[in-house]
């Protein structure tokens, strides 16, 4: 008698591939990112920049001289300083001037020479800039000196029109950027290493992150290159030549790290009540009832008077007052845990809930500990 075991040994794989695929499905889903993407290093940043100008060429929509007197002034001392002599007490109705705030940022290692983009916003009642010219604006840093100058064009992405009292306009008209409107005239040195030791700050603070990347670190590169200072600050061992230097970061900078699951987190933005959560939230069972309560007032007055002139009587005003209360009943409902995000959205959309809504259920899931996340309210 020949037995044929072929049934069998293909049921036998059919479950070990289905087990091998369910503890693959249960594992943590690990995640690499380059670090570059996680930490930047110390001393390698940009500076802000700053300065005021005036913006011409506009076709009629700048600024009304009698609600801004400063820029009556700066067009006057601007044209004193181009030989243009203006009569004391004149009054110069000038609308096709606006003053304005002009404002950058240098990047680390620029140079002179280099451009950078300006954006440009009304600091009066200009009706809009679109159409405008920036004239030569000094951008200076918190130190009162002069990195850069300004000038240009302006692109201002809004449009509007106005007739006979109605107007329509399509975003902002009173701000607008400049691609390479500043030449830079003064370069920031920028010192990164100091005796050989590098300083890695991560972006955020946290010590699962700093020690898997010191791991990677020590190796790709070998011995003790990475030390973590705390759970933001990483120091590392560069070559002391400064042609090593830029081949080891820029392979540290391009370094991929395993990092461990995101702290679990719920955002909700209480203007416009959108909620945002992350993959690693977790609801435990709890059982909830909502409802929404309104109420309406309507103040009246009820006007009470004599059926003739002559009765002697008296007008009475009485105010009445109608009060509505409405309750939408709100049963309650039984939430159970949710291990993953698809589960936790499945077990809030079963409550019915408006986003407005969801926003007192999630504090008061948060306030009865079973909502297993940070609640940020913004």
């Amino acid at each position: 008698m020949i037995i044929d075991h072929q049934p069998f040994l293909r049921s036998l794989v059919r479950r070990l591939a289905a087990g091998v695929l369910l503890s693959t499905l249960l594992l943590p889903i690990v995640r690499a990112e380059r670090i570059k993407d996680l930490a930047s290093f110390t001393g390698v940043r940009e500076n802000q920049l700053i300065g005021y100008g005036l913006v011409v060429g506009l076709d009629g929509s700048g600024d009304q001289v009698r609600q801004t007197p400063f820029t009556q002034q700066s067009l006057t001392n601007m044209l004193s300083q181009l030989g243009v002599t203006v009569p004391q007490g004149t009054n110069m109705q000038v609308k096709n001037v606006a003053a304005v705030m002009v404002t950058a940022r240098l990047p680390a290692f620029a140079q002179p020479g280099q451009s950078v983009d300006v954006v440009v916003s009304s600091m009066g009642n200009a009706k809009s800039l679109r159409g405008g010219t920036l004239l030569m604006t000094p951008l200076k840093g918190a130190n009162g000196q002069v990195y850069a100058l300004a000038q240009g064009n302006l692109l201002v992405g809004g449009a509007g029109a106005s007739q006979g009292g109605a107007s329509v306009q399509v975003n902002q008209l009173n701000g607008g950027t400049i691609p390479d409107g500043a030449i830079v005239e003064r370069g920031v040195p920028t010192s990164y290493a100091q005796n050989g030791v590098v300083r890695l700050e991560l972006n955020t603070s946290d010590f699962a992150i700093a020690q898997n990347v010191v791991a990677a670190l020590n190796r790709r590169f070998g011995g003790q290159t990475a030390t973590a200072v705390n759970g933001r600050t990483i120091e590392l061992r560069a070559p002391m030549d400064p042609k090593g230097q830029l081949t080891f970061l820029s392979q540290v900078e391009n370094l991929q790290v395993s990092l461990p699951p995101a702290r679990a987190r719920v955002v909700i933005n209480a203007r416009t009540g959108s909620v945002v959560m992350n993959r690693t939230v977790m609801i435990d069972e709890a059982a909830i009832a909502h409802g929404n309560l309104s109420i309406a007032i309507s103040p009246q007055q009820q006007v009470s008077q004599p059926n003739t002139p002559f009765g002697g009587g008296q007008t009475v005003v009485t105010n009445n007052t109608q009060i509505q209360m409405q309750t939408q009943g709100g049963a309650i409902k039984r939430v159970n845990t949710s291990a993953n995000l698809a589960d936790v959205v499945r077990a809030l959309n079963a409550l019915g809930a408006t986003p407005q809504d969801l926003l007192s259920i999630l504090q008061n899931l948060k306030s009865a500990g079973a909502l297993r996340a940070d609640l940020e309210v913004i």
